[in-house]
């Protein structure tokens, strides 16, 4: 089940793009050391180390064990997150938006990045892959019910929830964006 963010408070956290960046990272990956964890996010650890303590706060990750001193490795402590609809509260609100920037933003990235760099890939990977686009012709009701059974259809293989995936599994990213197509006017 994903969380469900309604504090204000938690939703200025995760507004950070860093947090943000590696909560995702986290619940893609699996453990990590906050070093790991620089490398991947562009970032250094004694940064990633502090903004994962920030996490750890609000119950977002946790400890996965023990290595010993800097390297302990930090887990996801939930699945998903859930930002529900627009708040009332415009700080909530704007926090809100800040962190849906945020993840667009590191779609493109991660897109852009699979793009320059897909001939470095196994063909079985990159053949796997799909950057694919539709236009529909579709109700609310019946958007709601298509966004639902892809859920349903993803859920399984979800990092976080996964559990004894074959041994070549590897991390991949999925992005879904689905919304009433609004014209410039």
């Amino acid at each position: 089940m994903r969380h469900r963010v309604t504090d204000s408070e938690l939703m200025g956290a995760l507004a950070h793009p860093l947090r943000a960046a590696l909560l995702r990272h986290l619940m893609a990956v699996g453990p990590r050391t906050a070093s790991e964890c620089a490398e991947a996010v562009g970032s250094t650890a004694s940064n990633c180390s502090w903004h994962l303590r920030q996490l750890a706060r609000f119950g977002l990750v946790e400890e996965a064990g023990e290595r010993g001193g800097r390297e302990r490795p930090w887990r996801s402590a939930v699945v998903g997150l859930e930002l529900g609809e627009p708040a009332a509260d415009p700080t909530t609100n704007a926090a809100r938006r800040a962190i849906l920037a945020n993840a667009l933003n590191e779609e493109a990235t991660l897109t852009q990045r699979f793009l320059d760099r897909a001939d470095e890939l196994e063909p079985e990977w990159r053949d796997a892959g799909a950057l694919d686009t539709y236009g529909l012709t579709i109700t609310a009701d019946e958007l709601r019910q298509l966004v639902a059974r892809i859920d349903e259809l993803v859920r399984p293989y979800v990092a976080t929830v996964r559990t004894a995936p074959p041994d070549d599994a590897r991390a991949v990213h999925l992005g879904l964006r689905a919304f009433r197509r609004l014209d410039r006017a």
